[in-house]
C-alpha cells in the first residue's frame, strides 16, 4: 500500500513537472517574439527616420544648386543680350563672339533664334546639339520672351544618359529674336549625388541591418543592396507587401517565396524610405534563449528531483533520528529552562539594583523636603529660616523632577525615539542652575568644585534645556561618584568660534578620581558596561549613564571624547554646536503689574482633588475666579451652556477620565459660536516631553504648562492669550 502510494506520488509529481516546463516554456516563447520584433520595429523606424533627415538635407543641397545655376544663366543671359545690342551696331554676330562669350561666362553653349524660335547662330561646346535643346524646351514659353524683353525663360532638362541641362534665354534688344544661353552637367557630375545617398547606407550592412532602399517615381535610387538600384518598387515583393499593408513606420510580415521576413516604411516628399529584414534574422536570439529556457528548466528539474530524492532519504532516516533527539530535546529543553531561570534571576537582580539606585535617588530630595517641612513646622516664627528652608525643598524638588524625566528619557532612548527640543535657551542660566546642584552635590560628598574659565559670548541660543541639564548632570555624577576622598571637580568652557549663524563650544571637565584602564574607554559608551564587578554595589551606578550622554549629544551633532589614566582621573571634553538666538525682550519693571489675572474667570478641569485644590488656591490667590471640572467632558458641557465671554480662559489638563484634555480642546474648537476658536486654551500637565506639547498644539491649545505650577509661568501664559 505504501508502494503503491508511493508511485502514485511520484507520477503526480512528473506530470507536475511537464505542465510547469510547457507553461513555462510558451511563456518564454511569447515574451521573446514580442521583445524581438518590438526590438526589430524600433530599430528599422530609427534607422529609416535617420536615413529620411539626410536624404531630405540631400536633396535642399541638389535645390540649392539648381537655383544657383539658374540665376548664373539668368544673369548670363542679360548680359549677353546687352553685348549683342552693342556688337550688332558694329559688326554682325560670329560664331567666334558667342565663343569668347562662352569662354568668359563658363557656358557650354549659345543660341541666337529668330522670332520663330529658329537657329540664327550658334556655339557649342560639347556634343549637345542645338537641335536637342529645343526638341526638349517649351515652344510657347521659349518664344513668349520675344516680345517681353524683361522676361526671362528658363529651365533644368534632364537627359537620357542622367546628366541635365540649365537653360537662361530673353528677347532680343536690338531686333526681334531670342538668345539662349546653356551649361550642360556631365552624367560623371550628376552622379555625384546619387554617390552621396548611396553613401548614406555604407554603414549598414544586409546581415545586421536587413535591406534598405530609397524610392522615387517608383525606382529604387539607393539602397545597400547594389543589385536593387534601378529597379521598379512594384518588382520587389518585400516592397509590394509594405506599400500593399504598411501604415508609416508600423512594422509588417513581407513573407516573401516562403521566407518570411518583417519591414516598414516611411514617407518623404516625393520619395520612399523602406527598410525590411528576414524572420530568421529578426528572431535570432529566440532559439538561444529557448535553449537557455529548457537548460534553466532542465537545472530546476534536477534540483527538484535531487531535493526530493533528499527529502526522500531523510525521510527514511528522520524516523530513526527522531527517537535519538526526542531525548536530546529534553535536555536541551531542561537546559535552555535552566537558561531561563538564569537569565530571569539576573534580570529581576539588575531590575533590583536598577530599582535600589533609583529608590536611593527618589528618597535623598524626598527625604531633604520632609525634613525641611518638618523644620519650619517647629520654626514657624523664624520667617528667614522658613524661607531658606523652602529655596531648597523647590531645588530638591526640581532635582527629582529631573530625576524622573531622566528615566523616562532613558526608557526612550532604548527604544530610539528620543526627540531633541529645538527652542530659546539661556546657556548662562542652564550653566547656574547646574552649578548650583553639582556644588551642593560636591560639598556633600566632602569634594572640591572648581569653575575655570568660562568664555560664553553668545548665551541665547537655540537647544534642548533638558537634554543639555541630562549630560552635564551624567558627566558631573561620574566625577563625584567615582572620585577619591578630598578630591577635586574642574570645569572650563572655551568658545570655539561663530560661523553662519552656528556658536560652537566645548566643555572640559576633569575630576581627580580612580580613573579606568584603557581597555575600558573602548567600551564606555556601550550600554550597562562598567569596568569594575562591584561598581553597582560600591559606586550604586547603572551603567547607562556614558550611553545615554553619548546617544543625546550624537542626536545634537556634537562629540565627546574621554581620556583617563587609571589612579589619577579622568577627562571628558564636550563639543556641542549651537544656532544663535536672539535675546528676549525684558518686561521693565513698571510693567509688572500688568501681568496679572485678577478679576479674570478661569475655567479649570483637573480630576485631582489635591492638584484641583492647590491650583485654585494659587489662583485665587492672584484674585482669579475660578470654576472646576472634574474631567473634559464636563468641561465641554459647562463651556457649550455658558454664554460668551463668561470664561476667559481654560486650563485643562490632559489624562482624565470620560474624556481627555486633546478630545476636549478639539470638541470645544468645533463648537459654532464666535469664541470657540478664540478663548486661550492652556495645558496644564505632567506630560513633560516635546511630543507631548506638540499633540498639545495639534488639539488647538494655546500653551503647554508642565506640573508642578508654576504660578508665574500660568499668570504669563493666560496674559499673552488674552492680550492678543
Amino acid at each position: 500500500m505504501k508502494n503503491k502510494q508511493h508511485n502514485l506520488d511520484r507520477n503526480n509529481f512528473i506530470l507536475a513537472e511537464i505542465l510547469v516546463g510547457l507553461l513555462l516554456f510558451s511563456v518564454v516563447l511569447v515574451i521573446t517574439v514580442k521583445a524581438d520584433l518590438s526590438s526589430a520595429e524600433t530599430r528599422l523606424s530609427d534607422m529609416v527616420t535617420y536615413i529620411k533627415e539626410q536624404y531630405n538635407n540631400n536633396m535642399k543641397l541638389d535645390i540649392a544648386s539648381e537655383s544657383k545655376s539658374l540665376m548664373r544663366m539668368i544673369q548670363s543671359v542679360e548680359v549677353l543680350s546687352q553685348q549683342i545690342q552693342q556688337e550688332e551696331k558694329t559688326s554682325d554676330i560670329t560664331e567666334e563672339l558667342l565663343e569668347n562669350y562662352c569662354t568668359i561666362s563658363y557656358l557650354t553653349g549659345v543660341l541666337i533664334l529668330d522670332e520663330n524660335g529658329q537657329v540664327q547662330e550658334k556655339y557649342c561646346s560639347d556634343e549637345v546639339q542645338a537641335e536637342e535643346i529645343l526638341s526638349q524646351t517649351d515652344q510657347d514659353a521659349l518664344l513668349d520672351v520675344v516680345d517681353f524683353h524683361e522676361k526671362t525663360y528658363s529651365v533644368r532638362m534632364e537627359c537620357e544618359d542622367g546628366s541635365y541641362i540649365d537653360i537662361a534665354a530673353n528677347g532680343r534688344q536690338d531686333k526681334p529674336g531670342i538668345v539662349l544661353v546653356y551649361y550642360h552637367t556631365p552624367e560623371r557630375y550628376t552622379s555625384i549625388f546619387n554617390h552621396s545617398i548611396n553613401s548614406l547606407l555604407t554603414g549598414y550592412s544586409l546581415e545586421h541591418n536587413g535591406t534598405i532602399v530609397i524610392s522615387e517615381n517608383n525606382q529604387i535610387v539607393a539602397s545597400n543592396d547594389k543589385g536593387l538600384i534601378g529597379a521598379k518598387t512594384e518588382d520587389i515583393q518585400e516592397l509590394k507587401c509594405i506599400n500593399e499593408s504598411a501604415v508609416e513606420k508600423q512594422l509588417v510580415r513581407t513573407d516573401y517565396q516562403t521566407i518570411p521576413g518583417y519591414g516598414l516604411m516611411e514617407k518623404g516628399r516625393d520619395y520612399y524610405v523602406y527598410a525590411y529584414m528576414s524572420a530568421d534574422k529578426i528572431f535570432a536570439k529566440t532559439p538561444r534563449n529557448m535553449l537557455y529556457t529548457v537548460f534553466i528548466y532542465l537545472v530546476i528539474v534536477g534540483f527538484m528531483h535531487a531535493l526530493r530524492w533528499r527529502m526522500l532519504q531523510g525521510h527514511q532516516k528522520e524516523q530513526m533520528r527522531l527517537q535519538k533527539e526526542y531525548t536530546k530535546n529534553l535536555e536541551s529543553k531542561n537546559f535552555e529552562l535552566r537558561e531561563a531561570v538564569s537569565q530571569a534571576q539576573k534580570a529581576n537582580a539588575a531590575k533590583s539594583s536598577f530599582l535600589s539606585r533609583m529608590s536611593h535617588d527618589i528618597r535623598t530630595p524626598l527625604n531633604g523636603i520632609i525634613g525641611l517641612i518638618k523644620i519650619n513646622e517647629t520654626h514657624m516664627d523664624d520667617r528667614e529660616l522658613v524661607k531658606i528652608n523652602q529655596d531648597k525643598m523647590l531645588v530638591s524638588a526640581d532635582h527629582l523632577l529631573s530625576l524622573i524625566n531622566d528615566v523616562l528619557q532613558m526608557s526612550k532612548l532604548e527604544d530610539e525615539n528620543i526627540e531633541i527640543s529645538h527652542e530659546p535657551i539661556d546657556l548662562g542660566e542652564i550653566s547656574r542652575e547646574v552649578g548650583t546642584i553639582i556644588s551642593g552635590r560636591t560639598a556633600e560628598a566632602g569634594i572640591a568644585f572648581e569653575i575655570g574659565k568660562q568664555e560664553l559670548p553668545v548665551s541665547y541660543v537655540y537647544g534642548s534645556p533638558l537634554h543639555i541639564r541630562q549630560i552635564f548632570l551624567n558627566i558631573y555624577g561620574n566625577c563625584i561618584k567615582y572620585n577619591k576622598p578630598h578630591g577635586k571637580v574642574t570645569t572650563t568652557l572655551k568658545c570655539l568660534g561663530e560661523k553662519n549663524g552656528i556658536v560652537t563650544y566645548r566643555w572640559t571637565i576633569s575630576d581627580t578620581g580612580i580613573g579606568m584602564s584603557e581597555e575600558f574607554l573602548k567600551h564606555i559608551f556601550e550600554p550597562f558596561v562598567q569596568e569594575h564587578s562591584d561598581a553597582r554595589t560600591v559606586y550604586s551606578g547603572t551603567g547607562l549613564g556614558m550611553s545615554i550622554v553619548k546617544k543625546i549629544i550624537d542626536r545634537m551633532n556634537g562629540t565627546i571624547v574621554v581620556t583617563s589614566k587609571e589612579g589619577e582621573g579622568s577627562t571628558f571634553v564636550i563639543t556641542l554646536p549651537f544656532e544663535i538666538a536672539e535675546k528676549p525682550e525684558e518686561i521693565p519693571a513698571e510693567m509688572d503689574g500688568e501681568v496679572n489675572i485678577a478679576g479674570l474667570h478661569l475655567l479649570l478641569a483637573e480630576d485631582n482633588e489635591l492638584n484641583a485644590e492647590i491650583a485654585r488656591t494659587l489662583l485665587e490667590d492672584e484674585g482669579a475666579i475660578t470654576t472646576i471640572v472634574n474631567d473634559g467632558q464636563q468641561a465641554v458641557d459647562i463651556f457649550s451652556r455658558n454664554k460668551p465671554g463668561t470664561f476667559d480662559a481654560i486650563l485643562m489638563d490632559i489624562m482624565m477620565p470620560e474624556m481627555d484634555g486633546l478630545s476636549a480642546t478639539k470638541a470645544i474648537r468645533a463648537l459654532d459660536r464666535e469664541d470657540a476658536g478664540t478663548i486661550p486654551i492652556i495645558a496644564m500637565t505632567a506630560n513633560a516631553f516635546d511630543e507631548d506639547e506638540k499633540k498639545c498644539m495639534e488639539a488647538g491649545m494655546n500653551a503647554h504648562l508642565v506640573k508642578p505650577l508654576d504660578i508665574q509661568k500660568m499668570k504669563e501664559a493666560v496674559c499673552r492669550y488674552l492680550n492678543k
